[in-house]
């Protein structure tokens, strides 16, 4: 459509990081280092990501517990009241987590999907619950990527590409990477290398000056080596940060799987798997550029789960390996070079394995995708069967009744269920789908308007209600989503001229609607001008 927010470039998520971090140090006040130092500090800041650009993760102090390792000593493991609160507190995390939020949907393409953005939040909260994370995550954002790649920023924001489905061939492998970047954000990484940046900023600057003098004082080639050494061993001094913080996250992150009761081999297994694929590879995809693998690494996994022995799993883990192995056919679906041979894949796969509940519902989403209908509402029906209240099954059957031209079916399938499931947000989604399929569109308004009061931070909850406010004739209702929409891309000029839009049009009589309005004006001119400062 075309009042969406236009997508740039991938590549520069870990930047809009750093910019966010800076602008809330300088509004917080935050003391680094004056003059030269202070400046010096800022231009270093980028590189506290690491090699190759490594993301940066944080979150939440609490004391880590640390599988057994010769090399514990080295982890300089967060205490409670570390010195990183003092410079960046988790509540000036959480406003630089918001900040990111806002760069991330102006410039990366979520994916629209409801069903495999409900798994992949279900999933990180479920998971959450068994990390050493105190506070509640902001948001976990699924990106529409085939590349390999998640990543956690400050304040408690976790981001998936739809690729990772790909990748991982079970919920142990899948967790296992969500599990390392839960790990970043419990130990605080972030402020942590914000700290460390400034511990060894006064080294750097007298090692620095030093060097200047001799180049100054006709030193020549001795005053460009000593400049040069001065760089290599900050550089090496980041390096080194960088991969203790990611073997810390490493051996949380196995902690994390055992306390949900999915297998710690998930974890070596995809590392080693993708270190073998990738290890000649000139461009690796950005994981493997933001989490750099060695051979020491992988075995280090190795030898963290080894040391466990054998331990039960799966049998009691409340997090289901069906579910995810349903939403790695929807993503295999997705990303099919056409329908067509996502079709031929998935019946191959049951020649293979009749029993194969999850390539049964690839097939039947392709199917759908292909316009055979009746062939892939026969196996949504039957799945449906043998599970009445799954929700993964309802939503899959009541799309299949949707593209079939049966909204009303689905429609009465997704209400009975929504009974049961108030709220429940693929749910609701797809039953606001069916009304409008009906033109019932005022109806279909009010099943978006609740969720956006439930998920305020869902842009395509806001984009969809401006679609259909406009069907149901309400010009206001669509100004103000629009609102909401460009306020979540930090778009805040728009976002205003859409209230101001609205406000022309509401009548004299309705002061209640005007005073909200001029209210969310009076707050996004405030955010702008912060924005702006």
């Amino acid at each position: 459509m075309p009042w969406r927010i236009n997508r740039f470039s991938l590549h520069s998520c870990h930047r809009f990081t750093m910019i966010a971090a800076m602008k809330h140090l300088s509004r917080a006040r935050v003391s680094l280092l004056p003059g030269v130092v202070g400046m010096l500090l800022v231009c270093a800041l980028p590189a506290i990501a690491g090699p190759s650009g490594e993301s940066l993760r944080r979150e939440t102090v609490r004391t880590a517990e640390v599988l057994p390792s010769r090399s514990v000593d080295t982890l300089q493991l967060p205490t409670l009241g570390d010195a990183s609160s003092r410079i960046i507190s988790p509540q000036l995390e959480r406003q630089i987590g918001e900040d990111f939020l806002r760069q991330l949907y102006a410039s990366l393409p979520t994916s629209r999907d409801p069903l495999l953005k409900y798994y992949v939040s279900v999933h990180v909260s479920q998971l959450a619950t068994y990390s050493e994370l105190a506070d509640a995550l902001l948001r976990a954002v699924l990106i529409d990527n085939k590349e390999i790649n998640a990543f956690a920023a400050p304040g408690g924001v976790i981001g998936v590409n739809a690729g990772l489905f790909l990748y991982a061939e079970d919920v142990n492998e899948y967790s296992s990477v969500l599990a390392h970047e839960l790990a970043h954000l419990s130990q605080r990484h972030f402020a942590r290398g914000v700290e460390e940046a400034q511990q060894q900023t006064i080294p750097t600057v007298a090692s620095l000056i030093a060097a200047i003098a001799i180049a100054a004082m006709g030193g020549g080639d001795a005053g460009l080596a000593a400049l040069s050494g001065v760089q290599a061993a900050a550089q090496a001094r980041q390096l080194r940060y960088s991969r203790a913080r990611e073997t810390e996250a490493d051996r949380i992150g196995i902690n994390t799987l055992v306390r949900a009761g999915l297998d710690p081999q998930g974890m070596p297994r995809m590392f080693e798997r993708m270190h073998q694929a990738y290890r000649f590879t000139r461009t690796p995809p950005e994981f493997l550029l933001t989490h750099p693998l060695t051979d020491t690494r992988v075995a280090d996994t190795r030898q963290q789960v080894r040391s466990l022995g054998t331990l039960p799993h799966q049998r009691h883990s409340p997090i289901d390996a069906a579910d995810y192995a349903l939403m790695r056919a929807r993503t295999m679906v997705h990303y099919a070079d056409s329908p067509q041979a996502a079709v031929a894949s998935f019946e191959k796969r049951l020649k293979e394995n009749p029993d194969d509940t999850s390539a049964e519902y690839g097939l039947a989403l392709a199917l759908a995708a292909t316009g055979k209908h009746d062939a892939a509402l026969a196996i949504t029906e039957s799945l449906l069967g043998t599970d009445p209240q799954k929700i993964l099954y309802i939503c899959a059957h009541a799309e299949a009744l949707i593209d079939a031209g049966r909204a009303g079916d689905a429609a009465n399938l997704l209400s009975r269920h929504l009974v049961l499931n108030p709220d429940n947000a693929p749910l609701s989604t797809l039953y606001a789908q069916a009304l409008s399929a009906q033109h019932q569109y005022a109806d279909a308004q009010t099943v978006l308007e609740r969720q956006s009061l439930l998920n305020p931070r869902d842009i395509d909850v806001w984009y969809d209600l401006a679609e259909t406010a406009g069907l149901a004739s309400d010009v206001i209702g669509v100004h103000r989503a629009r609102a909401e929409f460009f306020a979540l891309h930090g778009s805040y000029s728009r976002a205003i001229q859409h209230l101001e839009y609205a406000q022309r049009l509401i009548s004299r009589t309705d002061r209640r609607l005007r005073a909200q309005i001029d209210q969310r004006i009076m707050d996004l001119r405030e955010a702008l001008r912060t924005a702006q400062s």
